[in-house]
């Protein structure tokens, strides 16, 4: 997938959308109840024309309407645009949340992304197991219970990279790689890494206490322990 196969997403996480996503190829896009939104959010706590997207170089940026009820990212209210980030949580009101998916994390604008979508999880599980990944909406199980609120843009990334390495041995190079890929590996410490897997375990940890998924193996990496 080029860069240009690539665009943002956004994909609804719950509320009377959940399931959705859009792909965000135009300049501004409307967020509300009105039928002409290039977003649609069909309930009466979300204002006609609630909140705009505005591309700007390299993403979008986020603009509250004036809305009765508000707009927030990550928890916080948007007064004025904010620039979206990777893995950024858009709640309407207090009726849908939507996960920002950027250009670099998205599956291709291609016929095939409409069949990864009709699938779901199925596209994203290299074996079956107790922990599932949905790369596309990004979301992970343990058994039955999700994960929420959702892990950050790098657990997400660390636990993606594991999940398809599932039983294998990922060194700390691969997951500099893939997690911090505009670094060169610059300034990313073994100490770092250690931090992020450690966070990424308590996270599910607090799901599942009775297995440890992800396995040190000392002088080579980490492993993801995936059991059926």
């Amino acid at each position: 997938m080029t860069r240009e196969d690539a665009v943002p997403m956004l994909i609804a996480q719950s509320g009377p959308a959940a399931g959705q996503r859009w792909s965000l190829t135009k300049d501004e896009i409307l967020i509300g109840r009105e039928p002409s939104c290039d977003i649609i959010i069909p309930d009466r706590q979300v204002s006609r024309l609630h909140a705009r997207l505005h591309r700007v170089e390299g993403g979008f940026e986020l603009e509250d309407l004036g809305s009765k009820n508000g707009t927030h990212v990550n928890g916080l209210p948007v007064t004025g645009r904010i620039r979206l980030q990777d893995g950024d949580l858009i709640q309407v009101a207090l009726v849908a949340q939507l996960a920002y998916i950027g250009s670099d994390a998205t599956v291709p604008l291609r016929a095939d992304s409409a069949l990864a979508a009709a699938i779901g999880l199925a596209r994203t599980e290299p074996g079956a197991g107790r922990l599932r990944v949905d790369s596309a909406a990004r979301r992970v199980w343990v058994g039955d219970k999700e994960v929420d609120p959702p892990l950050s843009a790098p657990q997400f990334r660390l636990l993606e990279l594991l999940h398809e390495n599932a039983g294998r041995v990922v060194t700390r190079e691969a997951i500099v790689e893939a997690v911090w890929p505009d670094s060169g590996g610059e300034g990313v410490t073994e100490q770092a890494i250690d931090a992020l897997v450690r966070r990424v375990r308590d996270r599910l940890e607090e799901l599942d206490r009775d297995h440890q998924y992800i396995a040190t193996v000392r002088g080579h990496g980490f492993r993801l322990d995936n059991p059926p």
